[in-house]
């Protein structure tokens, strides 16, 4: 192989120098594509704390417009107004978001099952990282069931969303549980840590998962895992200080934030509920603090 000097002569090239420059130019695309990555995770994830409030409303597609999943432009502009730094939805909510969900950060969610199914734990994927970013996604995320007879299935989604996620520098938000073992419980802490541990190995970069109960467990979670962990709102909570006293658990534990749905679109006052949650995750608030976003005495 021969090399053109400046000067128009001919010299030889080393095979070498031919595969050093193939692996500038591939790690400087590489290095785009983590630059880009980083971009969008400040999206999700508050640049002064390192923390994130999301709020999750992919229900629809489960369990159809249940109450606070009606009126969506409401329900949006309240979590924008409380202070979230994300909303995760399906792709044909994303127009309707557009003039309503302020300074939050997009995530598109790309896996869904329904409960009239023959197996609601089955999820399966409904949309690919390309659309999500032709969306203008800033991030995607999968719902991945363990201990179900299509776990294998699920997994195998999740590898390869990530490779395609990692390809386009896009973040990947893999929502972990397991699912009805006979006489297991998918909120123990052997369980939770496995699961969150499962979705960072396999290329996520934020990791939802349930609240194991305590911040002694739940520390277990996060020090089992690599990647920021969030914690799962669950089923409706009976009360503003279960829900708030379950946050600053998993803060005080390490967490990196939550992922709450109906307990902020079903809540009386959805912006303060967000608001009271801001506080404790991002300000490092007390419950007691937190309740006075209420109106309520801790």
């Amino acid at each position: 192989m021969v090399l053109v000097m400046a000067s128009g002569q001919e010299s030889l090239t080393c095979p070498t120098l031919l595969l050093f420059g193939d692996f500038i130019a591939y790690n400087k695309g590489a290095g785009e594509i983590m630059s880009g990555k980083k971009i969008r995770v400040e999206r999700i994830l508050d640049r002064n704390s390192g923390k994130t409030v999301i709020i999750p409303m992919d229900h629809g597609v489960t369990v159809g417009p249940v109450t606070g999943l009606i009126h969506m432009r409401e329900t949006i502009r309240s979590a924008a107004v409380g202070g979230a730094n994300a909303v995760v939805m399906h792709k044909g909510l994303v127009e309707m978001a557009l003039k309503n969900r302020g300074g939050m950060g997009l995530i598109l969610h790309l896996s869904a099952s329904t409960q009239t199914g023959l197996d609601p734990n089955s999820k399966t994927l409904i949309c690919t990282v390309e659309e999500a970013i032709r969306l203008g996604a800033d991030a995607v995320s999968i719902h991945v069931n363990l201990g179900t007879e299509e776990e294998k299935s699920m997994l195998r989604d999740l590898g390869v969303v990530s490779r395609v996620a990692m390809k386009w520098g896009i973040p990947l938000l893999a929502m972990m549980y397991s699912k009805n073992r006979e006489g297991e419980d998918e909120k123990s802490v052997k369980i939770v840590k496995h699961s969150a541990r499962l979705g960072a190995e396999l290329g996520a970069d934020i990791v939802k998962v349930p609240y194991t109960g305590s911040p002694e467990g739940f520390r277990e979670v996060v020090e089992g895992c690599f990647v920021p962990v969030v914690i799962a709102g669950g089923v409706k909570i009976e009360t503003d200080q279960d829900i708030l006293e379950m946050v600053k658990g998993a803060m005080v534990a390490g967490g990196a934030g939550v992922s709450i749905g109906r307990n902020v679109f079903q809540h009386k006052h959805p912006s303060r509920i967000v608001r009271a949650i801001c506080k404790i995750v991002h300000d490092g608030s007390t419950v007691k603090g937190a309740l006075k976003e209420l109106g309520q005495k801790g």
